[in-house]
C-alpha cells in the first residue's frame, strides 16, 4: 500500500484489527486481485463468501448498468411495485428449501438474522430461543445474543434474555427444545465454527424435534448458500429437514449488499398485520443489488458452478487427507464442496500457513472462533488450472 493512501486507511477508517491485511486494491477479475504494487492474489477467501462466481462477471456487470438507466433507491421496501426486485423474489422462492415461501428483502447477513428472529417472536407468541455453540450469525445486538462466544458477548453484556446454547450435532441435547422455544437457529454447516458438518442424522432429527414441540427451524444459510457446499443451499444436503425460514446474503447480492429472510407464507404474515409494518426497511431489496444477485445466481445456474464446486471439493479434500496423513503440525481437515478447513495442532502453525500463503500470494485466512483453524471459500468459477497451482502453494505452506 502506498505510504499515503496507508496513513489516510489507518486514520480516518475504523479500525477492527490491530492488524489489517492491508492490501491496496486496484482491481478485481474472476479469482484473482490486482494490487497496487502490480501483484496478483488468489482469492480463497471471496470477499467471505460473496464472490461465489468470481469477482466482475460480465453479466452481473450489465445488469448493473441495465438497472442504472432505469431507477435506483424508489421508496421503502415493499410500496412500491419495482420488477427487478420482484423477479428475483421470484425465482429465489423457486428454489428455496422453505415450502410455499415469500421473501422479505434487506442488506446484510445480520439483518437477515434479526428480522427473522422477530418474526418467529411474533408468530409464535413464545419469547425463548434455541442456538449452537460454535455457532456465528451476525454482530449486530440480536444476532451477537445467538452468538455462545463468550469472548465476543463478553464486551456487550447484558445481551437479548432468552437464548440458549446447546451442543452442535449432539442428538442427546434436542431434548432440551421444548414448548416454550419461539424457534432454533442453526447453520446446516458451521463456518466460523471451523466448516463442522453434521452426521447424517443430526438435522431431520432437529427438524422432528421442532415439529413436536412447536417450534420453528431457521437456517442460517449466509455462507452456506448458492454453491458454496455443492449444492445451491446447504440444506439440500439434508432433504428430510427443510426449514420454517432460511437467511440469506453474502453471494445473494451478487458483490453488491443485499440480504433476505425467506419464510412460509403463513409465518410471514405476522409482519403485515397486528401492527402493520411490523419490520420495515430503507433500503432493502436495493434495486441494484437484486439486478446483480438474479445475474449471479442465473451465472452460477447456467455455467453449473454448483456442480463444480462439488467437484472441486472432491479434488481438494482428497489431496488434503492424504497431506494430513504425512503432515504432523495438521490436526485434521473437514469439507463440503468449495468450503473447506484445515486444522492445525498450534496458533503458530497457523499463522505460518497464512503467512506463507500470502507469500505466495494465495489469499487464506483462519477464523474468528478459532486460532488453530483455517478456512477456504473461494470462487466457484476456479479452472483446474488453477485449482492445482492453489493446492501447490498450500502444499507447500503446510509446517513451514
Amino acid at each position: 500500500m502506498s505510504t499515503a493512501v496507508n496513513e489516510k486507511f489507518l486514520k480516518f477508517i475504523c479500525q477492527t484489527s490491530p492488524e489489517p491485511l492491508g492490501l491496496e486494491i486496484e482491481r478485481a477479475e474472476g479469482i484473482y486481485l490486482f494490487t497496487h504494487d502490480g501483484k496478483r492474489y488468489l482469492d480463497f477467501i471471496s470477499g467471505i463468501g460473496v464472490a461465489n462466481i468470481g469477482h466482475q462477471h460480465p453479466a452481473v456487470i450489465a445488469a448493473i448498468r441495465k438497472q442504472l438507466d432505469s431507477h435506483l433507491h424508489v421508496m421503502v421496501y415493499g410500496e412500491y411495485i419495482q420488477e427487478t426486485q420482484v423477479e428475483y423474489a421470484r425465482r429465489l422462492v423457486e428454489l428455496s428449501p422453505v415450502n410455499d415461501g415469500v421473501v422479505f428483502f434487506c442488506n446484510s447477513g445480520a439483518e437477515a438474522i434479526e428480522g427473522a428472529l422477530k418474526t418467529v417472536r411474533k408468530f409464535t407468541g413464545r419469547q425463548k430461543y434455541i442456538a449452537f455453540a460454535g455457532g456465528y450469525h451476525g454482530d449486530s445486538y440480536g444476532a451477537l445474543s445467538a452468538m455462545s462466544s463468550a469472548l465476543y458477548r463478553a464486551p456487550f453484556l447484558p445481551l437479548l434474555p432468552e437464548f440458549e446454547f446447546l451442543s452442535f450435532d449432539d442428538l442427546s441435547a434436542l431434548s432440551s427444545i421444548d414448548e416454550t422455544v419461539a424457534a432454533v437457529l442453526v447453520e446446516p454447516l458451521q463456518g466460523e465454527g471451523g466448516v463442522q458438518i453434521p452426521t447424517a442424522e443430526f438435522l431431520p432429527a432437529l427438524r422432528q424435534r421442532c415439529d413436536e414441540v412447536g417450534a420453528l427451524l431457521i437456517y442460517d444459510e449466509v455462507m452456506t448458500g448458492f454453491g458454496r457446499t455443492g449444492k445451491l443451499f446447504a440444506s439440500e444436503h439434508w432433504p428430510a429437514a427443510k426449514p420454517d425460514i432460511v437467511c440469506l446474503a453474502k453471494a445473494l447480492g451478487g458483490g453488491l449488499p443485499l440480504g433476505a429472510f425467506i419464510g412460509r407464507r403463513e409465518i410471514m404474515k405476522t409482519l403485515s398485520e397486528n401492527p402493520p409494518l411490523a419490520h420495515v426497511t430503507t433500503f432493502g431489496g436495493h434495486p441494484l443489488s437484486c439486478a446483480a444477485g438474479m445475474a449471479a445466481l442465473e451465472v452460477l445456474l447456467k455455467e453449473h458452478l454448483i456442480e463444480r464446486s462439488a467437484r472441486l471439493g472432491i479434488f481438494f479434500l482428497t489431496e488434503l487427507e492424504t497431506l494430513a496423513r504425512k503432515a504432523a503440525c495438521i490436526r485434521a481437515v473437514r469439507g463440503r464442496g468449495c468450503f473447506f478447513a484445515i486444522e492445525f495442532h498450534t496458533p503458530e502453525a497457523t499463522q505460518r500457513f497464512v503467512q506463507h500463503c500470502r507469500a505466495q500470494n494465495l489469499i487464506i485466512g483462519w477464523t474468528l472462533h478459532h486460532s488453530t483453524i483455517v478456512r477456504a471459500a473461494p470462487p466457484l468459477c476456479m479452472t483446474d488450472e488453477q485449482a492445482q497451482q492453489a493446492l501447490e502453494i498450500i502444499k507447500q505452506a503446510i509446517c513451514v
